[in-house]
This record gives C-alpha cells, structure tokens and sequence, in this order.
C-alpha cells in the first residue's frame, strides 16, 4: 500500500525539484513502508545525484541489508563512513561502523579460535 506522502512525493520524480533529497524521501518512506527494494533504487539514485550524502548512504547500507545483499549493503557503509568522516559527521560514521562491523562479522566468521 502506497502512503499518501509516497504519492505525493513521486509527483515530484521529473520536476526541477527531483534530486537526491528527494530520492532520500522517497527511500525513506517506502523503507517505513516495508518495501525494501524500491526503496534501495531511491537511495541509490540518491547517492548517484549526491556521492557526498551521508544520510543516504546509511539508508541505502540498511535497504541493502532488508533485502539480502549483505556484501552490497557493506559496501554502501564503508563508502559512506568515508563520506562522512570526510565531511566531519562523526555521528554517522560512528552509526554505519557498527552496521559495517555486523555485517562484517557474519561474513567473516570468526578465525580467532
């Protein structure tokens, strides 16, 4: 089921006001919604219009991991710790480290024993 704030905000897919904020909106939304995948393609195009938005790589790292791609959701962490330890967001990096380090150790199992 489509929310009104979804619909509304995909009247605006196409319009001058289409761009990465938008794109996160819309991830965002349709993540509260339980639709991980569509919500995946919002956040990437939102990276894709804005490679320096913190925020939506956090969003797309937790849309990959609802969906099942842990290495792509891995992957979308890192590169978003590295945006934002470079923009001086230490809250979000600190946020997407724990993600990253979760999703790391089932990968990885562990080799210390």
């Amino acid at each position: 089921m489509t929310s009104a704030v979804i619909a509304n905000l995909e009247k605006l897919i196409g319009t001058p006001r289409d761009g990465a904020l938008l794109r996160y909106s819309l991830g965002n939304e349709y993540l509260k919604n339980g639709d991980a995948h569509i919500a995946q393609q919002h956040l990437a195009e939102a990276v894709a219009r804005d490679p320096a938005y913190s925020a939506a790589w956090k969003l797309l790292g937790k849309a990959l991991t609802e969906t099942g791609q842990p290495q792509a959701a891995l992957d979308a962490y890192l590169q978003g710790i590295a945006v934002a330890e470079e923009k001086g967001d230490k809250q979000a990096a600190k946020e997407m480290g724990v993600f990253a380090r979760r999703i790391q150790s089932k990968l990885t199992p562990d080799q210390s024993s």
